[in-house]
């Protein structure tokens, strides 16, 4: 058989050569989980599950490690510690890399197999999760606990719904049905519900068992098809149910060694369409059985009463099977051996329970008897219906069914720390936990294993009563002995040592004369129950004795059997001879050391009598064991709190070593990774340098190449210039050649030029004449047309000055009334308020308005008598410089350029006037830009002003006032116009019109900028007055800015 140890391995090989077929029991691997340390032990697997494939297996310990098997690959991977020991596990069937597991604090975690991290954690159980169902989808899970169910929505990972009970009620399992829509839910009242998975609906009840049946079912199973449910528990039979019918269809009965049905689980077969015909029995045994439920016929079983299992799963294919062993590991089945171990004629194994005379007829159509030969049928008669009712169990049942009907014994909330902490009670220290539970000074006594070893070999199948027989033994034959923890019973020995002094003094002696005390001689007897010395017939009937007499005889037959072996012992003389003598078996007739001893009880004086000390037997207590606090509670707890701490230094210590293993297994492998690393640098820098030297190459090479080629462009070039040089030759004779051709070229002309220049010469005194006389003609013509022009440029100059007078009075108007409404708006709410102190102040307003307005028109007289002076000493300029052109003028008739000069200056006259008529129209343009404004700002202010001008005649006076004074500023500015011009007249005028008009404008505007700063000062004047008097009540929240 093939066997793996994990150790502390993370992966590695499941086995090292697969076994085949042949493989002993159809064993595939054991696989154990040991610790090597100061403490070695094995750690207990305690759940195993397969995913949908069967190819890889989930499992789990004591400790919370999780293991991934993958049977394929023969590899097996840690994939999670959880810390904390696991209760059931469960493989997510749509994401194929995610598990479920539930853990001992009651919670469920996802974790993926792959990435090795947590994916969700749900929380919600009270009590531990016994089992995990697994929706056909994969999208949804059930999780049962004894107290409720919950659904839980594997996307999300939030619950759906719980399904609550009654205390008193409880739930055995809730689960899936394979290829429906359904779920099962099992309480243990024997009462089975199916609930619709979408609604949540009751879709149906099964019957209920039959009338006085004490099956209560414990554990269930479903065929792949979902049509046959087997339920089973505290008896030998299984109940199947067709759940398409909802009948009870037939009870199988298991042979007479099967007393408790501990898991059922189908073995399913790739051609039986998913109606599983094969059934694995886990019985109280730890033997599996796999029987065929149409012929009842018992095919092959695994486990053994040495080798039990206790927990085990079938892979969806039916290829394996992985089951738990009692001793902690994992066996992992190939069904295909066993199936043919199985066909092999085995012996007899199970013999038929035949006493069924008591049970119904009904009972008897229904039942069947599983054989190892051919199978039994049932008789039905037609028309027969399956009535549960009917069946009835034996009234007399066997003395080993009477094992599993005692009452509860061990009190289950002290067990449960203990299965919280391992899963399940260990199987060779169970009775041992019992009494650690029962009183604490078990735990710390070193010879309770050797006290109890010899009720557990005489009742191993049944631990409660081996404990309660041990408990009886402790309270009675053990009384006073803890009295002296953790020191051997003195008290006792010292009565066994009296009574050995009264009837055998010279054996007495002889054990003091070698310093063999009575721990040596009886002490041994006592802490082993006479197991080491006695065989098992011997024990049985030395304690049929104790058990029948007052619990003194228990030390009688100690001091007895020493008497009796009084020869060989006066024989030793070695210390290590009575301690070898009084652990091993003796040559002794043990009817004779029973005699002895109820001799000794007889004529022992009453003063040494031990059952002066000892009370009588007294059984256990019905109800719940005693309190066995007899012993010095200090000590034990001391002990209790030392071992505590010890076990708590050795798990930090295993924590640490781990850690330190960790840290050296990262070290190693950064190690390596560094190795590796140097190597490959190692491997670079040598391909760098074979990389540098071909560069180098290279480079030669290049300069090699670039020397040659130096060469070549130096004769090339030596080449180039030897051709430029014959060619510059070339060219220069060919220049020489041209320049002597240019210049009998030159000579020919100025010869030629000579001639045609005396000829010109006469030609052109004769055309001097002609065009004398035209000019002179010319010059008349042009006189006139000078005269004509300057009439007409005088007559639109007068034209355009009116007009321009008449713009700017416009203007002038305009502007006043713009800023006349702008008063008016600004002084709206003053006006009815302050009127009368405007009359008052009016005066002196007009008064100082007019001294200012009169010496503001003798500043613009003294302005316009300074330009008419200006202008009649342009026009004095103009007529000198007229003169000067018309001397010039008449002394270029004489000349030959005459006619050119005149040209010249009318095209300056010409460009004037086109310069001038451009002006004029950006004048006239900016003119009725500012017309348009002027206007649509005056009927804006004029819509206002007529509505004051109704309240007051104020500013009436002030506009016909201002309105005045503008037209008396525009008589003064009236210049007349002189009676004769000159040609050069025209821009004088231009340029005195424009002088006028701007300084015309900038006196209006320094005009209005007194006038509202005067506006201002008598607003600021009446508000400082109106601030000193007591404003009226009607303007009392009116807020005035200027």
């Amino acid at each position: 058989m093939e066997s793996c140890d994990l150790g502390g391995r993370r992966q590695g090989p499941i086995w090292h050569r697969k076994p085949g077929p042949a493989a002993r029991r159809g064993v595939i691997v054991n696989i154990i989980h040991s610790v090597k340390g100061y403490h070695s032990k094995t750690i207990r697997f305690l759940n195993v599950a397969f995913d949908s494939s069967g190819d890889s297996l989930l499992a789990g310990d004591q400790q919370g490690n999780i293991y991934v098997f993958d049977l394929n690959g023969n590899r097996f991977n840690l994939v999670q510690r959880t810390m904390q020991a696991c209760t059931a596990l469960a493989f997510n069937l749509r994401r194929k890399t995610e598990f479920l597991v539930a853990l001992a604090d009651y919670s469920i975690k996802c974790f993926d197999t792959e990435t090795k991290e947590l994916v969700s954690w749900m929380r919600g159980h009270e009590s531990s999760v016994s089992s995990i169902s697994i929706h056909g989808s994969g999208r949804y899970a059930i999780t049962t606990s004894r107290d409720t169910a919950q659904l839980w929505d594997l996307d999300t990972f939030q619950r759906k719904r719980k399904l609550n009970v009654r205390q008193s009620v409880g739930i055995q399992k809730v689960f899936f049905l394979p290829l429906s829509n359904t779920i099962l839910s099992c309480f243990k009242d024997n009462s089975v519900f199916a609930w619709e998975f979408d609604t949540l609906h009751c879709k149906y009840q099964l019957p209920t068992p039959v009338e006085g049946s004490v099956l209560l079912y414990k554990v269930f199973a479903v065929t792949r098809d979902g049509r046959i449910f087997v339920a089973g528990g505290k008896s030998n039979h299984l109940h199947l149910w067709c759940l398409e019918s909802r009948k009870l269809i037939r009870i199988i009965q298991m042979p007479a060694k099967v007393r408790a049905v501990r898991h059922l689980e189908f073995l399913p077969d790739c051609f039986d369409g998913g109606s599983n015909q094969v059934l694995g029995v886990l019985s109280q045994d730890n033997v599996m059985r796999f029987i065929n439920i149409e012929t009842c016929k018992l095919l092959f079983d695994i486990g053994s009463h040495e080798e039990g299992i206790s927990t085990a799963a079938v892979s969806p294919s039916g290829r394996y099977i992985a089951s738990v062993m009692e001793n902690g590991s994992l066996n992992l089945y190939s069904v295909h051996a066993l199936i043919q171990e199985g066909d092999k004629p085995p012996p007899p194994m199970f013999k038929v329970v035949e006493d069924w005379s008591k049970c119904t007829s009904e009972a008897n159509k229904l039942a069947m008897r599983v054989t190892s030969g051919r199978s039994e049928r049932p008789w039905k008669s037609k028309g027969s219906k399956i009535q549960t009712r009917l069946l009835k169990l034996q009234v007399d049942t066997s003395l080993e069914n009477k094992e599993n009907e005692l009452p509860g014994g061990l009190n289950k909330k002290r067990l449960q720390a203990l299965l919280k902490g391992f899963g399940e009670y260990p199987a060779k220290y169970r009775t041992l936990s019992a009494l650690a539970h029962w009183s604490a000074i078990f735990a710390e006594t070193p010879y309770i294993p050797l006290l109890a070893f010899p009720f557990v070999k005489l009742f191993q199948n049944n631990q409660l009563i081996c404990f309660e027989v041990v408990a009886t033994v402790v309270v009675n034959l053990c009384q006073h002995w803890f009295e002296y923890f953790p020191n051997p019973p003195v008290n006792v020995l010292s009565m066994m040592e009296n009574v050995l002094a009264h009837h055998d003094k010279e054996l007495l002696q002889h054990l003091i004369k070698y310093n063999v005390t009575s721990q040596v001689y009886a002490w041994p007897l006592l802490e082993t129950l006479f197991s080491e010395v006695l065989t098992r017939e011997e024990w049985l009937k030395v304690f049929d004795n104790i058990f029948s007499n007052h619990p003194s005889y228990f030390l009688m037959i100690v001091v007895a059997y020493i008497i009796c072996c009084r020869a060989p012992l006066l024989h030793c003389d070695q210390t290590a001879d009575f301690e070898y003598f009084f652990h091993h078996r003796n040559n002794l007739d043990i009817n004779v050391v029973i005699k002895e001893a109820y001799h000794l009880m007889e004529a022992t004086p009453l003063d040494i009598h031990p059952q002066r000390m000892l009370d009588d037997f007294v059984p256990l207590t019905k109800g719940q064991y005693p309190v066995f606090n007899k012993y010095p509670k200090f000590i034990v707890d001391y002990q209790t709190q030392e071992r505590e701490r010890i076990r708590q230094d050795e798990i930090e210590y295993l924590r640490e070593r781990q850690l330190a293993h960790e840290l050296e297994a990262k070290a190693q492998e950064q190690k390596a990774e560094d190795e590796a690393w140097y190597r490959k640098q190692e491997l670079l820098r040598e391909a760098e340098e074979q990389r540098r030297k071909m560069l180098l190459e290279e480079e030669e090479k290049l300069a090699e190449r670039r020397q040659r080629l130096a060469a070549v462009k130096k004769e090339l070039k030596v080449k180039e210039l030897q051709f430029l040089d014959a060619s510059r030759r070339r060219f220069l004779k060919y220049q020489q050649d041209q320049r002597q051709m240019e210049l009998k070229r030159l000579d020919d002309e100025i010869a030629r030029k000579a001639s045609m220049r005396e000829q010109e010469t006469a030609a052109t005194v004769q055309d001097m004449e002609v065009r004398w006389m035209e000019l002179e003609s010319r010059r008349q013509l042009f006189e006139q047309h000078l005269i004509k022009d300057q009439e007409a440029v005088t007559k639109e100059m007068k034209e355009e000055v009116d007009s321009r007078r008449r713009k700017v009075d416009l203007e002038d108007h305009l502007v006043q009334r713009l800023v006349e409404i702008d008063r008016e708006e600004k002084q709206k709410a003053q006006i009815v308020t302050e009127e009368n102190l405007a009359k008052a102040e009016q005066k002196r307003v007009d008064a100082d308005w007019r001294l200012q307005a009169l010496h503001k028109l003798r500043c613009d007289d003294q302005d316009r008598e300074k330009r008419y002076n200006e202008i009649a000493k342009l026009l004095h300029d103009n007529r000198v410089k007229e003169a000067e052109l018309l001397k010039a003028v008449r002394e270029a008739e004489d000349k030959k350029d005459t006619f050119n000069i005149c040209v010249a200056q009318w095209e300056e006259v010409i460009w004037k006037k086109a310069q001038l008529e451009e002006e004029q129209k950006v004048a006239a343009a900016a003119h009725e830009h500012r017309k348009q404004f002027l206007e649509d700002k005056m009927n804006d202010a004029l819509e206002l002003a007529e509505k004051l001008q109704r309240e007051d005649g104020y500013f009436e006076r002030l506009r016909d006032l201002r309105a005045g004074r503008t037209e008396k500023g525009v008589e003064h500015q009236q210049v007349p116009r002189l009676g004769n011009i000159c040609l050069n007249d025209l821009s004088a005028s231009e340029s005195s019109s424009h002088v006028s008009l701007d300084r015309r404008r900038e006196a209006l505007a320094c005009q209005e900028r007194e006038l509202m700063a005067e506006v201002r000062r008598l607003r600021q004047k009446l508000a400082s007055q109106a601030r000193t008097r007591r404003p009226p009540a009607c303007f009392q929240a009116t807020k005035w800015t200027p």
